[in-house]
């Protein structure tokens, strides 16, 4: 007999009032309980390679993707300059797919030269000079053979590599991460670049390559932005009145 190894749970459940005729006073509910397992037929035990130190990996690029928006207006008036916003993906082959490595640290290592190449490429994108960038964020999407671990791995090249490149700009960059097949969408967070406690810079841009991440990919993404949203008007501290002393007012 196997050992039912599970990896994650999920329950929902669903309460329905009506469907466009009369309310019922006593709703239908219906539930779904679901478990996924390890499959004992066709999943090897752990190596003794997956135990041990992953060492340096080679990066193996299979797409890049850039895309520019601008946004004129959000149904108000119209603005002089407008807001322009650059995502620049990258989807590599994920070297740990498949199996549990222990060690996994170095690779952020390997992916440093990719994240500066990656900010870079959004600089130049929007206008060359780094002072026009004011908003930033990063994502990953960890193909299904990955864990969500995988995608945190760029937290350290993706992030430290649009600081560096902003000449050191001081707020964390916001992050976010998941697992998931060809053409999963990501919504990217972004925040100031020097006071992550201004609010008309919040906000966040979808992302995604349609046939992207495979299951042994990982596609990675950084979001630079030129300025706050175009309308907004909601309060709260302003670029104008940042301190820049801690990355966050």
């Amino acid at each position: 007999m196997a050992e039912i190894r599970i990896r994650k749970r999920f329950l929902s459940i669903e309460e329905i009032f009506h469907e466009g005729g009369p309310v019922v006073a006593t709703p239908l509910r219906r539930a779904a309980a679901l478990a996924v397992i390890r499959n004992p037929a066709c999943c090897p035990q752990m190596s003794s390679l997956s135990k041990g130190i992953w060492f340096m990996a080679e990066i193996r690029i299979r797409k890049r993707f850039l895309s520019i928006e601008e946004i004129f207006h959000e149904g108000g008036p119209v603005v002089a300059t407008p807001l322009r916003r650059a995502a620049a993906l990258t989807v590599i082959r994920n070297p740990f797919a498949g199996a549990y490595f222990e060690k996994i640290e170095s690779f952020m290592d390997d992916l440093k030269p990719l994240g500066l190449e990656m900010a870079h490429s959004l600089v130049k994108a929007l206008g060359g000079n780094a002072k026009l960038i004011e908003g930033y964020g990063k994502g990953a999407i960890v193909g299904s053979s990955g864990e969500i671990e995988h995608g945190a791995l760029w937290h350290v090249p993706g992030g430290y590599a649009m600081r560096e490149v902003l000449g050191g700009a001081k707020a964390i960059v916001a992050s976010t991460k998941k697992v998931g097949g060809p053409g999963t969408r990501l919504d990217v967070p972004i925040t100031h670049i020097n006071a992550s406690y201004v609010r008309s810079h919040f906000d966040a841009m979808e992302v995604g390559v349609t046939d992207a991440p495979r299951a042994d990919e990982i596609l990675l993404g950084l979001v630079m932005t030129t300025g706050a949203r175009v309308h907004a008007r909601v309060g709260g501290l302003k670029a104008s009145e940042i301190k820049g002393e801690d990355g966050l007012r």
